[in-house]
């Protein structure tokens, strides 16, 4: 039988990455008080430093070191080496929680209650992995610890309640977004990790190829006009709205953000973090804005047409506005803002550029395979292209965890608010598929054919932009 190297989330949780690595030994069973791991170690010094170490009784069962380097690269993700320090600030379960989220670069945490135990996820490379058992005596602790660090009513669980924690250390600084939710067997705990530092954040860095870049590029160095970025939750918007206020900063520029939350801080941009229960939403802050002298205004997400409104308003007495909205392409942008009651021809007016974007994961270097190009692979209404015979699949190695991924990567459709485009939307002409193919604007797609070909994505991960 086939060794899978899957260990239970009961087992992992009873050491840490750091002392798996250091000791190269692999939980595989509790009984009777007793801990048994697997080791490539015979020494008998080894089970009896255990012994001290975890203050348990120890078994040891030999094992190959290829067979241990596979369960600890599968299992457990190593720390940053920068950060380890960090996990001393606090000997408390939560925040050790927390800081290894953080350093092995997760997006977000999830705490879930169930009739019999809770379990602890993490968001890694946009993909969910069980990390932790908590049992249900000991999760209402965890949730008033958490309510309490975000400010929260720990009294209140009948109702949702957001907040915010911030976490120091010598050596960094992150925030948190607190999220609860009432469900059947308690409250349901989501943490988002923000990270603080925009330095790192570059536009040539973040998928757009260099023809989408220039355009792109030419549109935000418009003096007026808005610019508007699609994709779902989780799609990356944020990150290039960031780079595009990154770009525009300079001291003859007074930008102005309306943000919820504020995931990132730049120096020299002015950040107003959103407070709905005051009466601080994206439409009053953006009235305010106007009174400030503005030059650039970005505002976190068009929700509404009142907030829609409020951003056509400042693109026509001369700012640009930068901002996001939930749509499925770049033209879709267009039917959206109609469907809100915009006026078609002040979207024509005020629209410098539609993107979309989504973040793909890329295949791990290392262990992806070649394989051939066969129809069932794809959508039934795919046409596959010609010169398309090969591509890689994702296979897994000690790298990438065993996940066939290393790191992820933001793909582009770009649609620049053309004379042509302009009269399109006046007349609602919506249809614009040969305009595209004209004008060889890369689509979804069409960006995602091209990673699959050259082997940086797999078909399995873009198949339902293939759908499409």
């Amino acid at each position: 039988m086939k060794n899978t190297y899957n260990i239970a989330t009961n087992l992992i949780q009873l050491i840490s990455s750091e002392q798996a690595y250091h000791y190269r030994i692999i939980p595989v069973a509790v009984k009777n008080g007793i801990l048994t791991f697997k080791s490539d170690s015979k020494s008998d010094t080894l089970r009896q430093e255990l012994q001290i170490v975890l203050n348990k009784d120890i078994e040891l069962i030999y094992d190959t070191t290829e067979n241990i380097h596979q369960y600890l690269s599968l299992n457990f993700r190593q720390r940053n080496k920068n950060q380890i320090q960090d996990l001393n600030y606090s000997t408390d379960f939560l925040e050790k929680l927390l800081f290894t989220a953080k350093d092995i670069g997760s997006s977000d945490i999830h705490f879930e209650p169930y009739e019999h135990k809770c379990r602890v996820r993490f968001r890694l490379d946009g993909k969910l992995k069980e990390q932790f058992i908590i049992s249900i005596k000991e999760y209402p602790v965890i949730v008033n610890k958490l309510k309490i660090k975000a400010g929260l009513d720990i009294s209140e669980k009948r109702l949702p309640q957001d907040g915010r924690i911030t976490i120091k250390t010598n050596t960094s600084e992150f925030d948190i977004r607190v999220s609860t939710l009432p469900t059947l067997h308690g409250e349901k705990v989501v943490l988002r990790i923000l990270s603080k530092d925009a330095n790192h954040i570059q536009l040539k860095e973040l998928g757009f190829t260099e023809d989408e870049l220039k355009t792109y590029k030419e549109t935000v160095k418009k003096p007026n006009g808005i610019i508007l970025i699609s994709g779902p939750t989780g799609s990356g918007k944020t990150t290039t709205l960031y780079a595009t206020l990154k770009l525009l900063n300079d001291d003859q520029t007074n930008i102005l953000t309306i943000e919820d939350p504020i995931e990132y801080t730049l120096e020299g941009v002015n950040q107003v973090q959103l407070k709905e229960n005051i009466g601080l939403d994206f439409a009053s802050t953006l009235r305010t804005f106007l009174r400030q002298d503005p030059d650039v205004i970005m505002v976190g997400e068009i929700r509404d047409a009142k907030t829609a409104n409020m951003a056509i308003r400042a693109a026509l007495t001369g700012h640009l506005v930068l901002s996001t909205i939930h749509t499925n392409s770049a033209w879709a942008t267009i039917s959206r803002l109609i469907d809100m009651g915009i006026p078609s021809f002040l979207i024509a007016s005020t629209l410098n550029v539609s993107v979309a974007q989504r973040l793909v994961r890329k295949l791990c270097t290392d262990c992806k395979e070649k394989a051939e190009v066969t129809k069932d692979l794809f959508p039934s209404s795919f046409e596959i292209p010609k010169n398309f015979s090969t591509h890689f699949i994702a296979k897994g190695c000690n790298n990438c965890y065993h996940t066939g991924y290393t790191g992820r990567k933001a793909i582009y459709e770009i649609i620049p608010i053309t004379k042509t485009l302009v009269q399109n939307i006046k007349n609602n002409d919506l249809e614009i598929d040969n305009y595209i193919k004209k004008h060889n604007i890369s689509t979804l797609k069409s960006n995602a054919i091209d990673l699959i070909k050259e082997g940086i994505t797999s078909i399995d991960e873009v198949y339902a932009l293939l759908s499409d």
